[in-house]
C-alpha cells in the first residue's frame, strides 16, 4: 500500500528479533533502547497489524519499551464469548481471547488496544520520509453464496497517529516456486500436502515438515516437524533408522 518504504514501517518479526538479540547480547533483563540495533518504540504512537501470538508479542514489546500509546488493527470482526454453531468441538474454539499484551496494554492505557473490522489503506507521510499517521477505513463482511466477503463502510475512513508501525499479518502459505518445478501437490489453503508423521509429498524423495506442511504455527512445532521428517528422510535413504 502507498507509504511502505517510509522509515518506521517495520515486520513485526525485525522489531521483535532485534529486541531479543540485543537482550541475549547483553545479558540484562530490559534492553538498551539507545542501541543502534534496535528498534525503538520508546515515546512513539504505536500501530501494530494483524493479530495473533506475533501481534501480542509485538504489543507487550511496544509497552515494555515505553510507548506513548498503543492500538492493534484487526481486519475481522471481534470473535464471540462463545462458541458459533458452526464452529463444534473438536474443532479450535474460535471464541474472543485476552491476551498478556491486551491485558497490559488495558492496565496502561485504560482499553483494550484492539480495533476490529478495520482495513489500512495508507501510510501517511510526514515529509521526511518518515511515518507519521495510518489511514484507515472500517469494512463490513457478508456472507455471500457460503463465501465470506468484504466490502469498505463508506464515510468512516480515518488517520491513526503513528511513528511506528508493525505489520504482523497472518502467513499467506510457503513460496511455490521450487515446489511448482517439481510438481508437489498442494493443500486446499496452498500448503505443501503431506502426511504427518512420515512428512512424503506425492513426489518419491521430496518431504515437507513445519510451516509450509501445517501452515502457520510455533516453532516447537517446526522442530518437532524437523526432528520427525529427519528420521523418516534417513529411513528413505538407508532403509531403516536409528533416529528417535
Amino acid at each position: 500500500i502507498p507509504g511502505r518504504e517510509l522509515n518506521g514501517v517495520h515486520f513485526a518479526m525485525e522489531f521483535l528479533t532485534a529486541n531479543t538479540r540485543v537482550l541475549l547480547d547483553s545479558g540484562q533483563l530490559d534492553p538498551d533502547l539507545n542501541d543502534s540495533n534496535i528498534i525503538s518504540a520508546k515515546d512513539k504512537n504505536v500501530v501494530v497489524i494483524g493479530g495473533g501470538d506475533t501481534g501480542t508479542d509485538c504489543i507487550g514489546t511496544s509497552l515494555r519499551h515505553g510507548c506513548k500509546s498503543m492500538v492493534n488493527f484487526e481486519l475481522l470482526p471481534q470473535s464471540p464469548a462463545e462458541r458459533a454453531e458452526d464452529n463444534p468441538w473438536p474443532l479450535w474454539p474460535l471464541i474472543h481471547r485476552v491476551d498478556y499484551g491486551h491485558e497490559e496494554s488495558t492496565d496502561r492505557f485504560g482499553r483494550d488496544p484492539r480495533e476490529y473490522r478495520i482495513l489500512t489503506k495508507e501510510f501517511i507521510d510526514d515529509g521526511n520520509g518518515n511515518v507519521s499517521g495510518v489511514k484507515i477505513v472500517e469494512v463490513r463482511w457478508a456472507k455471500v453464496d457460503d463465501q465470506w466477503n468484504m466490502e469498505e463502510v463508506e464515510g468512516t475512513e480515518k488517520i491513526w497517529d503513528a511513528d511506528l508501525v508493525l505489520l504482523s499479518m497472518g502467513f499467506l502459505g510457503p513460496e511455490h516456486y521450487v515446489s511448482d518445478s517439481v510438481d508437489i501437490d498442494y493443500d486446499v489453503r496452498s500448503n505443501y500436502q503431506a502426511d504427518h508423521g512420515v512428512y512424503t509429498t506425492n513426489v518419491a524423495g521430496v518431504f515437507a515438515a513445519g510451516d509450509c506442511r501445517r501452515g502457520q504455527s510455533l516453532v516447537v512445532w517446526g522442530i518437532n516437524e524437523g526432528r520427525e521428517a529427519a528420521r523418516e528422510i534417513d529411513r528413505y535413504l538407508m532403509g531403516d533408522t536409528l533416529l528417535p
